[in-house]
């Protein structure tokens, strides 16, 4: 009897899974395996992320089962327990999702490394992580990647969509014994109070929602930041719970708003085609511009602390420290700030961001800090976002700053994004660092 291992990194579905098909197709039997890399959450740290991830596996489990399978769980270094799992399987294959990140690709490697001496094959999928296979994208210059969004995108959108894999009809396991499903629990203490987790159902059922009649809104309201128009779908992304190929092919292109949500599935899709060609891009500059960063701790702490004295930005880091998510206009206007205003380095922030936000990975995070650093693909590299102007123009009632900033509650709309004006309204709040510029 034919066993593969079906490895689960960042595609935790039985939907739409490419390599979850190619694994039951080729094996009578399939071992669904998620390795925890204890020593990889160490050194990211993110307590947000392992809670999702959490959830993430327990539905994926639920998901498997449903199919007559359950997944199987162990910890270690991945290359050194798969190879142990296809020695107890007999195992002669492994597929699992290609992936973009120097970690991922550093997993590959030893991979196929380690199961070379176990006579057992490695199948990567390009097509489980992006909407579209990046080695279908390339520029007529011939380069290796594009530089810029809109030639890239509209390449992009000529490239036909693969239709949607259904899960597979049944999943037969080995007899193979697995570890606890972990659930992160001692995270919680450190992690967002009011952060969200799901996985493969959770984000189904919220696609649905948003496909159903909100997304009609998003060319409009996506920037309003009091609306909560987006669609919160980035988690379940990052995770795989959701298939970015499915999201396009659901998303119908008719209904007002659904081409403007499907760019923004095409800028992900953009950030790591980039990271592939540059996976040095996750901390080096894409384009050096020789820019000075301040070194100023006091500052960036104050960034960090949502303690700025432009409220929009502090809104934003706030409610970042409060759910482990902030809509993206308003990540932009913190970047900017930080980077543009206060001269600090990017990498700051991309920190920052990296340990908070539920969704961050190193393709999107750290090359959208660049692009508004002015040192990734940004063709306006010295864009300012000025705080108070960008408020004025998303959050034109002070709805989203007096939501997570309390202590500006009572301060007059007139000088809600501008209280030191009245600071006699809001003695708790503190001063401006400095004195902004731009648009």
């Amino acid at each position: 009897m034919c066993v593969t291992i079906a490895l689960f990194t960042r595609d935790l579905r039985v939907h739409d899974n490419p390599m979850l098909t190619a694994a039951c197709r080729e094996g009578a039997a399939v071992v669904p395996l998620f390795v925890v890399d204890e020593d990889l959450l160490k050194r990211t740290a993110a307590p947000n992320r392992m809670r999702f991830l959490g959830a993430a596996l327990a539905e994926l489990d639920a998901g498997l089962q449903a199919l007559g399978g359950r997944l199987i769980v162990r910890h270690g270094e991945v290359a050194e327990v798969v190879a142990k799992v296809a020695a107890e399987a007999h195992a002669e294959s492994v597929h699992v999702a290609a992936d973009v990140s120097w970690y991922s690709r550093r997993r590959e490697r030893r991979l196929r490394e380690r199961l070379e001496h176990h006579d057992c094959l490695v199948h990567t999928h390009p097509s489980s992580i992006t909407a579209v296979d990046r080695s279908e994208l390339t520029p007529a210059t011939g380069r290796d990647h594009f530089s810029v969004f809109t030639p890239y995108y509209r390449r992009w959108r000529e490239i036909p969509l693969r239709k949607p894999l259904r899960p597979p009809h049944d999943i037969v396991v080995p007899p193979i014994a697995s570890d606890p499903l972990p659930d992160f629990a001692d995270s919680a203490e450190d992690s967002s109070p009011e952060l969200q987790v799901g996985g493969e159902q959770a984000g189904r059922k919220l696609l649905r929602h948003w496909l159903s009649g909100p997304v009609e809104h998003y060319d409009t309201q996506s920037d309003e930041l009091g609306a909560d128009a987006t669609s919160r779908l980035s988690p379940y992304l990052h995770f795989g719970c959701l298939s970015p190929a499915e999201i396009v092919h659901r998303a119908d292109t008719a209904q007002p708003g659904a081409e403007a949500f499907i760019r923004q599935l095409a800028w992900r899709d953009f950030n790591h085609q980039l990271l592939c060609a540059r996976p040095d891009a996750g901390w080096n500059d894409y384009r050096p511009r020789q820019t000075r960063w301040r070194d100023d701790p006091k500052a960036a702490a104050a960034w960090c602390a949502g303690r700025t004295g432009y409220p929009v930005v502090d809104a934003g880091l706030r409610q970042l420290r409060a759910e482990g998510w902030m809509p993206g206009r308003a990540r932009l206007i913190a970047a900017s700030f930080l980077v543009k205003t206060l001269g600090v380095d990017w990498r700051v922030g991309a920190r920052h961001f990296l340990h908070w936000l539920v969704d961050a990975d190193v393709a999107n995070n750290q090359l959208n800090w660049q692009w508004v650093a002015g040192t990734g693909t940004d063709t306006r590299p010295n864009r300012v976002l000025n705080p108070i102007l960008q408020a004025e123009r998303h959050d034109p009632g002070g709805a989203y700053v007096r939501r997570w900033i309390p202590e500006l509650a009572e301060v007059p709309a007139a000088t809600v994004h501008r209280p030191w004006r009245a600071p006699l309204a809001a003695p708790s709040y503190p001063p401006p660092l400095v004195e902004c510029r731009g648009m």
